[in-house]
């Protein structure tokens, strides 16, 4: 499992250096939009609650901490703090994963 070895807070992204090598640039709208937590995804459905488009285009991290050694939990400036990103997901949103590079 890939590890940030950096991550670094913008104020309209986080830059996230990877063990692995890559250096990946994650827009702050879209991380809280592809937030995974149970308010932002339903956990019967799996449908999303809330998505992209939905989140304000200022949002930014207030806070960041380290979950374990598998994540980091993020506190967001519309008050939203129950996302907890593993970093197996955060790869697997970076652009050249999901084919957005």
């Amino acid at each position: 499992m890939a590890r940030p070895i950096r991550i670094d807070a913008h104020p309209d992204a986080l830059v996230i250096a990877w063990d692995d090598g890559p250096e990946v640039t994650y827009p702050n709208r879209f991380l809280r939009g592809n937030c995974g937590c149970a308010n932002c995804v339903s956990e019967q459905t799996g449908k999303r609650m809330v998505t992209e488009a939905m989140v304000d285009p200022s949002v930014r991290p207030v806070s960041i901490q380290a979950v374990g050694n598998y994540a980091i939990q993020i506190v967001w400036s519309d008050d939203h703090n129950t996302g907890i990103y593993p970093f197996d997901r955060l790869r697997a949103l970076s652009p050249e994963s999901s084919g957005l590079a």
